[in-house]
């Protein structure tokens, strides 16, 4: 598994230069259910090495750069509220799965 990391190099004649380099996720040294951020991937949030039954499975989740409701707060707005037991109504099923699940991680770090 790959994580890409952009770079821009300014020359001194003005001119950016963009490159990625993409640095190797090695599956074996990932603890087993250790959720991670992944601030360079272009669409998920997360990565997890969910084990469950002596299988083991690299699971991406969560939107990057959605404006999820976190867990619940003191004092949160009704609004916040309603975001959260829609997103567990609307993924019930999938987050009752369990750990190889990319609805029960999402529920568990970012609900």
């Amino acid at each position: 598994m790959y994580l890409a990391h952009t770079l821009a190099i300014k020359p001194q004649y003005g001119v950016k230069i963009f490159f990625k380099i993409y640095i190797m996720i090695d599956k074996s040294k990932m603890k087993c259910n250790a959720p991670q951020r992944t601030p360079s991937h272009p669409t998920k949030s997360h990565v997890v090495k969910a084990c469950a039954n002596g299988t083991e499975k690299i699971i991406r989740f969560g939107e990057q750069g959605a404006k999820t409701a976190g867990k619940p707060k003191p004092g949160e707005s009704e609004a916040m509220k309603q975001k959260r037991e829609s997103f567990k109504a609307r993924h019930a099923k999938n987050i009752a799965k369990g750990k190889m699940s990319a609805a029960y991680w999402a529920d568990k770090v970012k609900w």
